[in-house]
């Protein structure tokens, strides 16, 4: 995993190659995002962000993170709890699994589900070119149903 200086670097540079000023708040949630190891939403993006800079408003988190999502800087991703969550734009594609007794979710890339979700969208007479796979489990120790 990068550090989270490189993260932020890596950010900042694609908001100022998109033409976007970077104010020090937008820094300071960019920072929060990319430090994240879970996959906050926009209340506890605030309430991290806040943390650091008491100035940082609800609003201005909205804003920012609109602003990041619409320019491809960070993706938003729904996890069936009514809740947008966010991560930063993955350089490459990963699927999920997300603990539902925890909440803790797991990133993770398989090239044989790649490889077969490609070929059942060929069989079906189509060229896969986008997906989105979220597996919810319990731990295996769990006897709860």
């Amino acid at each position: 995993m990068a550090t989270t200086a490189l993260k932020t670097e890596t950010i900042e540079r694609l908001c100022a190659s998109k033409g976007m000023r970077m104010t020090e708040q937008r820094r300071t949630i960019a920072r929060v995002i990319e430090g994240a190891e879970d996959h906050p939403d926009v209340e506890e993006l605030y309430r991290r962000a806040s943390a650091l800079d008491p100035r940082i408003s609800i609003s201005t988190v909205y804003r920012t993170v609109k602003l990041f999502e619409d320019a491809g800087v960070i993706a938003r991703v729904d996890f069936r709890d009514g809740r947008s969550r966010y991560e930063p734009a993955p350089d490459e594609h990963h699927d999920h699994l997300i603990d539902l007794r925890s909440g803790k979710v797991v990133e993770f890339r398989n090239e044989e589900i790649e490889a077969l979700q490609a070929e059942i969208a060929r069989r079906l007479g189509y060229r896969l070119v986008d997906h989105r796979l979220e597996l919810y489990a319990v731990p295996l120790d769990d006897r709860e149903d």
